[in-house]
């Protein structure tokens, strides 16, 4: 038993890393302290206000740990790191999967390239960005590469200078072959420096450059070429004038701001190289619903950061921060330069940060509309039918279906919906293990009882070992079921329901002539839907979702040839002949029942291969003659 009064008296006054745990023994979380004594302490202790979430926290907390480190800056480096391996439900977080492209060129080698990167490395090569968009990073590096005929292949030059025939780039004056030794390594590191200086955002001489050689074609009557320069002037003109120049001073600054709506916060930021707005982004926060602006840009700035490989100059930031010192050493270690952390009051700095508040607020708004929608067509709609059918509670719904060819290898799919929305973590498949023929009830009536036995099983398991959880998602049994088809389909699942004495509401999806969703069978009436309800749209979808988990399986069972038919075993029956016989025949019973010359004539195979055929499904009752 964990002696919370024993454990706070044996806290160090050091810097460090404390971990909450629940009495699951989860990690529910991690924060960071100068005095690992004052900090954890606090939060038992009964004078200090908290917040309903700490104050929720901390009726969890079954026990905590902590890691003593050497400084603040080592204890938020660790802080960092357990926060990204275990998600602490208690921890504001970042939900951010990006990762960002660079324009990197290879100036280490002797004939450098212009190269597309997402990973930022010391190897001597120099990197540009990060931007938003990878497609305008690929449009850059083409209009690089046509702009200056840079080589784009991965030869090692110079060992291999002319062990291969030039490339077609050189043929369509695309490269200046290297390879081939057709330019000097000085005249091809010019034309990198002027690649290097159009990254840099030098515009004017490459446009009057080329503008000059256009001319220069025109006059000549060379009018191909005096194209190609046009087009390489109008390419780099639209470049230029996307970057929008926003601060004197040419330096790298990232400017953040944010917007905050209950339990999500939205932070926007710009981002600014060589004093040039290159492109923005957005990102989500959670779990701020008792955090104010400046912990959410607190919590930001460090798992950003912690994750991003450029860091620059400058963050100029909407709101006063802790830790800021601490935040800056920690942050010009990573870029290996002096960093600042900044918060404007007046002057144009200032005026990016209400810009980028402005829009981080469109963001929320605009997601605030999305989210109408989305509860719309899910919570919305699980209200529709819970009102239609009468059931006091419905969140989670499971659909079956059964797929098959010709009675040929039955499988059966279980796709579950919770709140209106498909929770694939809990679909399951079944192979049908006692049904030969086509017989769909036969299938749906083993699905089943395998489905609710193994939940029953388990969950008795799981009450007789006294385990705080579920197994895995058997045990949990819908508010209701939902069967693909009428009548039929729902005695089935009656009858099921009542061998195992288990009380769930079943619902058939009807469909009509043209296979398509007509309205619900319940207590043995078909109960009309409108059509354009979101009711109706996620019944639909709920049925189509079951037919195609069905038929996946079943296809991918049939692709692997995980599944061997009894007719791979008869000579003469090959893939193709087996496809015939199982088109003509429905089941294995009626094509055992046939005759030889049945089996000919209506598969249209030979006769001595139907006679085989015949034959192998008869030879015990010969062997007993």
């Amino acid at each position: 038993m964990f002696n919370f009064e024993e454990e706070l008296k044996k806290l160090p006054a050091r810097p460090g890393v404390y971990i909450m745990h629940d009495a699951q023994d989860n990690i529910i979380y991690v924060g960071k302290a100068v005095s690992l004594k004052n900090r954890v302490r606090s939060y038992f202790r009964e004078s200090t206000v908290k917040s309903p979430k700490i104050e929720k926290m901390v009726s969890l907390i079954a026990r905590f740990e902590y890691i003593v480190t050497d400084s603040e800056l080592e204890a938020l480096v660790l802080e960092n790191n357990l926060i990204k391996e275990h998600n602490p439900k208690y921890n504001t977080m970042l939900k951010d999967d990006k990762t960002y492209p660079y324009i990197k060129v290879t100036v280490g080698e002797p004939f450098p390239r212009v190269q597309f990167s997402r990973l930022m490395k010391k190897d001597r090569s120099r990197y540009f960005g990060p931007f938003t968009s990878a497609a305008a990073v690929k449009d850059t590096i083409e209009l690089l590469n046509r702009l200056f005929q840079l080589r784009t292949c991965n030869r090692i030059l110079p060992r291999d200078i002319g062990l291969e025939r030039p490339c077609l780039n050189y043929h369509i004056g695309q490269c200046l072959a290297p390879c081939q030794e057709y330019i000097t390594k000085e005249e091809y590191r010019k034309n990198v420096d002027k690649a290097l200086s159009f990254l840099n955002g030098n515009y004017g001489m490459i446009l009057d450059e080329l503008k000059s050689k256009m001319e220069k074609a025109s006059e000549e009557l060379n009018f191909e070429e005096a194209i190609r320069y046009r087009d390489l002037y109008n390419s780099v003109r639209a470049v230029s004038q996307k970057q929008k120049i926003t601060d004197s001073d040419g330096e790298d600054k990232d400017i953040i701001a944010l917007d905050k709506d209950g339990g999500e916060a939205v932070v926007q930021v710009f981002f600014v190289r060589g004093g040039k707005l290159i492109g923005r982004e957005h990102f989500y926060m959670t779990r701020v619903e008792d955090c104010d602006k400046p912990q959410i840009l607190l919590d930001f700035v460090k798992q950003f950061y912690a994750g991003t490989p450029f860091v620059p100059r400058e963050l100029i930031l909407q709101k006063e921060i802790e830790e800021i010192p601490v935040l800056e050493e920690w942050l010009t270690a990573r870029r290996g330069g002096r960093v600042y952390i900044r918060v404007p009051k007046k002057g144009q700095k200032e005026k990016l940060v209400e810009l980028a508040e402005k829009n981080a607020r469109m963001v929320l708004e605009k997601d605030r509309e999305r989210i109408k929608r989305e509860e719309a067509r899910t919570v919305g709609a699980v209200r529709q039918i819970a009102q239609l059918l009468d059931l006091p509670v419905l969140d989670r719904m499971e659909a079956f279906d059964i797929s098959n060819i010709s009675g040929f290898e039955n499988v059966g799919s279980m796709v579950v919906y919770e709140k209106g929305k498909p929770k694939r973590s809990d679909y399951r498949k079944f192979r049908i293990r006692t049904v030969a023929g086509p017989d769909d009830y036969a299938c749906m009536k083993e699905v089943l009882t395998r489905r609710f036995t193994h939940g029953l099983e388990e969950a008795r398991e799981m009450e007789e070992k006294q385990l705080g959880k579920a197994f895995n998602s058997f045990t949990r049994f819908p508010d209701l079921l939902l069967m693909d088809g009428g009548r039929g389909q729902v005695n089935v699942a009656l009858q099921v329901l009542e061998e195992l004495k288990l009380s769930i509401p079943v619902c058939g999806m009807v469909k009509d002539d043209n296979h398509r969703t007509r309205g619900l069978y319940y207590h043995n009436v078909e109960i009309p839907i409108d059509r354009a309800s979101e009711g109706f749209k996620l019944i639909t979808r709920i049925q189509d979702e079951a037919h195609r988990f069905a038929i996946e399986y079943h296809r991918s069972l049939r692709s692997k040839e995980q599944v061997k038919s009894v007719l791979d075993e008869i000579p003469g029956v090959g893939p193709a002949r087996r496809k015939a016989l199982m088109r003509s025949f429905p089941s294995i019973d009626e094509l055992k029942n046939a005759t030889a010359a049945q089996i000919g004539e209506r598969a249209d195979i030979p006769l001595y291969v139907a006679q085989e055929i015949f034959d192998f499904f008869h030879k015990d009752e010969e062997a007993a003659l």
